[in-house]
Parts: structure tokens; C-alpha cells; sequence
């Protein structure tokens, strides 16, 4: 296979609009493709990436998503990282509670973002900024 920067190991997109949000998704089909992903796991990982990358625009005044391949010798997968400096998530716990919502968006929230991953992970300062990390295996 060429080299092709579209699957290179790690790289980052920005969030800084809605043609960003598509480019996103986009990405996350073509690194799921090339890891040989069935279509039910791509879904899930660019339904999942989908609602962080709107979580980073619009809550956290907008941000970067970066990638990395993973090979730990038994499995490949995917670990996505969505990074904003905005406001932060004040309280954690009710983010994380299913039906939540602080404003309009697709309704999956950070606790349906989860369900779709093996890997969850997040960090938020109030006034600092908000980090998740999400990984789906092979």
C-alpha cells in the first residue's frame, strides 16, 4: 500500500466548525476501514466520534480531535482524543447521567459515547478545558 497521510499512526484534526465535525467523521471511517473494523464497530466508533467532536465545538468553544493506531502485538484498534480549551464540565457525575443534556444535540451525551467504546476516559477543569479519550479494538 502507498504511503497515504489519510493512515498515518497519528495525527489531529481541528474543531473549530461544522465542516470540521464532517471531516472528523470522515477520518474515523477511513482509519476503521483500514484497521478492517466490521461496519457494525465502525459505526459505533464514528457515531461516538460524531457526538465528541459536537461536544468539543459546542461546548468547549471548539478544539482538536487526534488519532492513534494501536498494535499491542494481540489486537489493532483506534484511540481517539478530543481536547478543548473551553468552560470545562462543572459537574462530571451528571454529565455522565444517561438523558442528560445541556443543550440541544443528538441526545447520545458523554454516557452513550461510552457504551460504544472499550475505552473511556475524561478529564474536565472547570475554566480549563475538557479532554476524552475513547478507544475501540479489533
Amino acid at each position: 500500500m502507498a504511503a497515504d497521510e489519510s493512515l498515518a499512526a497519528t495525527g489531529s484534526i481541528p474543531l473549530k466548525s461544522e465542516e470540521d465535525i464532517v471531516a472528523s467523521r470522515q477520518k474515523v471511517r477511513v482509519l476503521c476501514q483500514h484497521l478492517k473494523f466490521s461496519l457494525v464497530d465502525q459505526t459505533k466508533m464514528i457515531t461516538a466520534a460524531s457526538e465528541l467532536s459536537r461536544n468539543t465545538l459546542i461546548h468547549g468553544l471548539g478544539g482538536a480531535m487526534r488519532w492513534e493506531l494501536l498494535d499491542d502485538g494481540l489486537r489493532r484498534g483506534l484511540r481517539l482524543h478530543f481536547e478543548d480549551e473551553g468552560p470545562g464540565i462543572p459537574d462530571l457525575k451528571l454529565a455522565l447521567t444517561d438523558g442528560w443534556t445541556s443543550k440541544s444535540g443528538m441526545g447520545l451525551g458523554l454516557p452513550g459515547s461510552k457504551r460504544l467504546v472499550h475505552e473511556f476516559d475524561l478529564h474536565s477543569t472547570p475554566g480549563a478545558g475538557t479532554r476524552v479519550s475513547i478507544t475501540r479494538w479489533k
